[in-house]
């Protein structure tokens, strides 16, 4: 039976091999200036890119894109990014580590699998000048648009260095080798396992020969002088020896490409229909190896369809898997940012051979063989039952990790870790969905920092120099933080939570996501489904803490009045929710709704932070729209209050709207619940004239009179737009009987979902016995030694009560129930 394994190198031909070691051996050259090594790198720029620019040939591509990565981003703050896809290979993380900069990993996109572009530019929009260098990999060989890096490099002002480690033979649809006459280092592989296969080596194109120079120079310890280092360097420099190998492989290139596109071409016809693939350029792609996607319900299988191909004699693999962001080592010095596709594309992804010796018969053999593979389901296998949990958290976002990060602050997290099992959809913990959000937050830089800074668990405090907290560190005297900023911390404290959880015996289920919950003999049987291979798995626990986060429902603005008229049938399709406006893209999507307004009028109804947030946002993005006097009316039912750390300090901004029931008697803290803080109190002192500032001419505001309101409802009805910041409700886990029953609960019924203690309530307002919950709209209000003034109505939310004393209210009671259950 013929084998075929997945990579099979082919060197040149020995008998020419045998002669240019002759003449290296005879001249006694064997330095990266000799003869055969210069020779080489002319003859692959004018065969591969049509004679354009320079090339330098190097050791390996991972020294490659060092020595260029430094050359390109040069001196400069410590902690700068080097933006990357997730779906590369370690070395592309490496690489940019030893030059000096942290990788941060972005999305890819679902077709062509390299870098996704929306994501790049809204990454580099967001951290500005914080990003040093792009480094775009070209997927599997695949001809990204180097046109389009181009133009970042110039409007962002960042530099470019091009991972093609796969690419040597790529072309574009007149023949043009890729990357040939590109601005910046483009680096190539000429590793045995690459289509231009030597037994190792690296190959740099660029445009400009100046920078080929410098990069020689580099390669050669930083010598631009007999013995003398004027440059920062390392040995990268490719033997004599191996540059002739790479040059009788030149020799030959052109037919070894064309037969492996010809194979690929019978691949892509073979497989169409039943598997998915990258997506096609015109021109020629190389490959080592032809890569697709097996169908998701087989995904689980991969490991199981590897081993049986191979059975067969044919070799498999799953380049890459894991990616970047799975990767345990570059997860603790990256910024991951959320890689959905990624994510899945990686966890689908199997290699099939292709080679020089290989014929489209092989590739008929190969695809039938996977058909009938992936035909065979897998005998179903003993499946220990996974113990009773102590406790599960549903949802591992900003509130679910609060908890964790309130009892390490305590020091008690190892204890809670034992026996815990944490879920979270997404694939890390931590983040939550706050970085989708183009605004300031409502808490100070050092509510976030406080939660790392002196904590018990070292591997938390050592985040103070982390990129990602000295970034927050930066706005202690500004008013918030932008949130933007804010999720990469706290997904870099969920990645050391991650850590310490599991470090204790406990477990993290990411890209999980719970479906129901059924009560049953005093525990919690919860569904959860695979979020790769979607496959549904139960999961049992004595108590759950649901940590869900809230969302803006659509079916509460159709029973929402105002001024006792249907919301809907006044605003019509004017009407938007805040949570769209206020996530990135959202101005820009109210600026194409009011393009055509000379004076566009914009009506904001609601009295909470999210709807003067909304209005700070229409008067703060650039470009301006166009408002007038009053052109956005902010419609409120309640008064709108400033927060203020003391009587004196209200009194000396000549503030006296309020008496002894809105101050807290444990801070002594003025509207501590009730009142605006940073930004928003900034536009409410200003719009109520405190201390004589001067109102923001283009807001006006409107209090609500009651259901007979009729200025009201002419604002409404006059407005271009009306955007709703009605306040969020929980997304609740559904809770079933051990019957089926659903559970009804108390925020079903619109009413608080938890009790003075996190205990989430029934229909009647009754604790039920083992559940918890905690984060936005869950509906706690403080009180007793939590304080808060007594006149508060409404529910409290917020990142500090959360790591602090809500978050332990839930541990304490965890940590009681246990040790009553072992007494």
């Amino acid at each position: 039976m013929k084998r075929l394994p997945l990579i099979t190198p082919h060197p040149p031909r020995l008998s020419a091999l045998a002669e240019g070691l002759a003449r290296i051996e005879e001249s006694g050259i064997y330095s990266n200036n000799g003869p055969v090594l210069r020779a080489f790198e002319a003859e692959a720029t004018e065969r591969l890119f049509g004679g354009q620019g320079a090339c330098l040939a190097v050791a390996n591509a991972t020294l490659g894109l060092m020595i260029s990565l430094r050359d390109a981003v040069s001196d400069g703050p410590a902690g700068r990014f080097a933006l990357m896809p997730a779906l590369t290979f370690a070395a592309t993380a490496q690489a940019a580590w030893w030059a000096g900069l942290t990788p941060l990993v972005c999305d890819i996109d679902a077709d062509n699998w390299a870098a996704a572009a929306e994501e790049e530019e809204e990454l580099l929009e967001r951290y500005g000048a914080q990003i040093a260098a792009i480094v775009p990999y070209a997927t599997f060989g695949y001809g990204i648009d180097l046109d389009r890096y181009r133009w970042l490099s110039n409007r962002f002002g960042v530099a470019v260095v091009v991972d093609a480690a796969a690419s040597l033979g790529t072309t574009d649809a007149a023949g043009t080798g890729f990357g040939a006459g590109a601005p910046f280092p483009v680096v190539f592989s000429m590793h045995a396992t690459k289509p231009f296969a030597t037994q190792e080596g690296g190959l740099i194109h660029c445009a400009d020969s100046d920078r080929i120079e410098r990069l020689r120079a580099m390669a050669n310890f930083g010598f631009t002088a007999p013995r003398t280092a004027t440059l920062p360097g390392l040995n990268a420099k490719l033997p004599e020896a191996m540059a002739l190998v790479a040059q009788a492989r030149l020799q030959d290139f052109a037919a070894v490409s064309r037969h492996r596109e010809t194979l690929a071409s019978a691949y892509r016809t073979r497989v169409a229909g039943r598997y998915v693939t990258q997506a096609r350029r015109p021109g020629q792609q190389a490959l080592g190896f032809f890569p697709l996607l097996l169908p998701s319900e087989r995904t689980h299988e991969r490991d199981a369809i590897i081993a049986r191909l191979a059975e067969e004699g044919i070799g498999a693999g799953k380049y890459f898997s894991p990616h970047l962001g799975e990767q345990p080592w570059i997860r603790s010095i990256a910024h991951v940012e959320q890689t959905p596709v990624a994510d899945m594309v990686g966890g689908r992804l199997l290699s099939l051979p292709l080679s020089d010796a290989m014929t489209t018969d092989d590739v008929a053999h190969v695809v039938a063989t996977l058909d009938r593979v992936v035909a065979r389901r897998s005998r179903p296998m003993a499946v220990s039952t996974p113990p009773v949990a102590e406790t599960m958290i549903i949802g591992g976002g900003p509130a679910g990790t609060a908890m964790l990060t309130a009892a390490s602050r305590h020091g008690l997290l190892p204890e809670l870790s034992r026996g815990l099992v944490i879920v979270e959809r997404d694939s890390a913990i931590g983040g939550g969905q706050l970085g989708r959000y183009a605004i300031t937050s409502d808490s100070t830089a050092q509510t976030f920092l406080s939660a790392i800074e002196n904590n018990p668990d070292r591997a938390i405090a050592t985040l103070t120099d982390h990129p990602a907290a000295l970034a927050v560190a930066r706005h202690r005297a500004s008013l918030g933080v932008p949130l933007a900023e804010v999720g990469p911390l706290l997904r870099a404290i969920g990645d050391r939570l991650h850590a310490s959880v599991t470090a204790q015996g406990g477990t993290v289920l990411t890209n999980t996501e719970a479906l129901s919950a059924r009560r049953k003999d005093g525990l919690w049987h919860v569904r959860l489904r695979d979020g790769a291979t979607h496959n549904d798995s139960e999961r049992v626990a004595r108590n759950l803490v649901i940590a869900t986060g809230g969302h803006q429902p659509l079916d509460r603005l159709v029973t929402q009045t105002v001024a006792g008229v249907p919301l809907m049938e006044i605003a019509g399709n004017r009407l938007l929710q805040s949570d769209s406006v206020l996530a990135r893209g959202g101005f820009e999507m109210v600026a194409d709704l009011l393009s055509q307004k000379r004076s566009p009028r914009v009506a904001v109804i609601g009295g909470s932070t999210s709807a003067l947030t909304t209005v700070a946002l229409l008067l703060r993005e650039r470009p301006a729209l166009p408002f007038g006097a009053g052109g956005i009316t902010l419609l409120h039912r309640r008064p709108l209050r400033p927060f203020y750390h003391s009587v004196e300090a209200a009194h000396a901004d000549g503030f006296t709207d309020f008496g002894p029931g809105d101050i807290c008697p444990v801070s002594g803290f003025v509207y501590r619940l009730a009142g605006f803080r940073l930004e928003a109190r900034e536009l409410v002192l200003r719009m109520l004239g405190i201390d004589g500032r001067s109102p923001e001419p283009r807001v006006a505001l409107h209090r609500v009179a009651g259901d007979e309101d009729q200025v009201a409802r002419d604002i409404l009805a006059e407005a271009d737009l009306v955007i709703a910041a009605l306040g969020y409700r929980p997304r609740a886990l559904p809770l079933e009987e051990s019957d089926g029953r659903a559970v009804p609960l108390a925020a079903h019924t619109g009413a608080p979902m938890v009790d003075d203690a996190c205990r989430i309530r029934n229909a009647t307002g009754a604790p039920i016995p083992g559940l918890y919950g905690i984060g936005l709209a869950a509906g706690f209000v403080p009180h007793g030694r939590l304080g808060g003034e007594a006149s508060f109505v409404g529910q409290a939310n917020g990142l500090w009560l959360w790591q602090n004393d809500v978050g332990m209210m839930i541990v304490d009671q965890l940590l009681a129930g246990r040790t009553r259950a072992a007494a």
